[in-house]
């Protein structure tokens, strides 16, 4: 699971919270209903705000479900979202993973260098597409956008002197198209521009906040980054990052929602905190890495880490290789999906409860038992 939309539950209202990994949940699980097992590994924490977006203007038209005990959710039970806005958040995330797939074998990036691990995954990129495209046309949603941006990506990637917003242009036009969408599929098509808008800020973030993660791996690795090819430091970088956080906030103010509290809560608050947290990692001189485990070994890569991997998978998560961290954690504490991301907020659940309901007005009626004076 990645993406820069990381909630913790130590810094939502349990409600909220609750409602968050409904989405995922609901997102994993029409993922496997509908294209196979194989397929939930491109759940991720990005394309459910897609699922987010549509029960948010219309929740009457997203019916929820029991879903069984999962090992990802530590042997629990949960109410899940089984939507036509989820159906849409995992045609966009077969699709993007599709692209991502291909650009990782055309770049030949670590074991996708050699010839029978870049067939098998250029077969697999090619399933997803086609799986995601179909999805979407039944949704009527146009892939094209989708399915352009990873082409288009690679022809500006080959360009002498590119700008950044010429870079991320690609991004903000995938994810304005699906955020778009979702107006269509709750019926409220004048909320159509708005979230396109919306779309492209997010994805100018997104596409921003990953270059800015891998940059000193790229360096190290000679690898393409798109902060090092248009010449952008980190604080240039900062800066677009900040000005598209602060688009987003204003075009998610303007959205007629019925629902705004978990939109608030992952557009606004956590998009937020996800660029102090990148750029403050970033940013760092000299950092120190944690005191490791004596009895981790290290990562040995290639084969031996691609088949570690799908042991992982095919065990839900049981599974981990010497040198992960998480091998000597409890079962409960490596399923759980909800675990901390270093938000800060650990040790005070109701920290920013106000913050994360959108108001004191509405915190007042939520789950987390804080006093905030209303």
């Amino acid at each position: 699971m990645f993406g820069i939309v990381r909630p913790c539950r130590h810094g939502m209202c349990g409600g909220l919270f609750k409602e968050w990994m409904a989405h995922l949940c609901g997102l994993c699980l029409a993922l496997r209903d509908e294209h196979g097992h194989a397929s939930r590994l491109v759940t991720n924490y990005d394309g459910l705000l897609v699922s987010v977006l549509t029960e948010a203007q219309a929740p009457a038209s997203s019916p929820h479900r029991r879903a069984a005990a999962c090992a990802l959710r530590g042997f629990k039970g949960a109410d899940v979202v089984e939507a036509e806005g989820v159906r849409l958040a995992a045609s966009v995330s077969l699709i993007l993973a599709a692209g991502k797939v291909r650009d990782h074998v055309e770049d030949g990036d670590g074991i996708y260098a050699r010839r029978l691990v870049a067939a098998g995954a250029g077969r697999v990129a090619a399933r997803w597409s086609a799986a995601g495209s179909g999805t979407a046309s039944a949704l009527g949603f146009d892939p094209a956008p989708l399915l352009v941006a990873v082409e288009e990506q690679t022809r500006l990637e080959r360009l002498p002197n590119p700008s950044l917003l010429q870079l991320t242009a690609p991004t903000e036009a995938a994810v304005a198209a699906a955020f778009g969408h979702t107006a269509v599929l709750a019926g409220k098509p004048h909320n159509r521009e708005t979230l396109e808008e919306a779309g492209r800020y997010f994805g100018r973030l997104a596409h921003l906040l990953d270059a800015v993660e891998d940059l000193a791996r790229d360096r190290a690795h000679g690898a393409y980054n798109p902060l090092v090819a248009s010449g952008t430091d980190l604080a240039a970088a900062r800066r677009h990052c900040d000005d598209a956080v602060h688009g987003l906030r204003l075009a998610v103010a303007e959205l007629d929602l019925e629902r705004r509290r978990l939109v608030n809560a992952l557009l606004v608050r956590e998009t937020g905190r996800a660029t102090g947290r990148i750029f403050g990692e970033a940013e760092q001189e000299s950092p120190e890495a944690p005191p490791g485990d004596p009895r981790l070994k290290p990562d040995p890569g290639g084969l031996l880490s691609l088949l570690c991997m799908s042991a992982a998978c095919c065990t839900c998560g049981l599974y981990r290789p010497p040198w992960d961290e998480d091998r000597y954690k409890s079962c409960g504490e490596r399923c759980d999906a909800s675990g901390c991301d270093a938000c800060g907020q650990c040790g005070d659940a109701c920290s920013g409860c106000c913050d994360c309901c959108s108001g004191c007005s509405d915190c007042c009626n939520c789950d987390c038992n804080c006093n905030c004076n209303c």
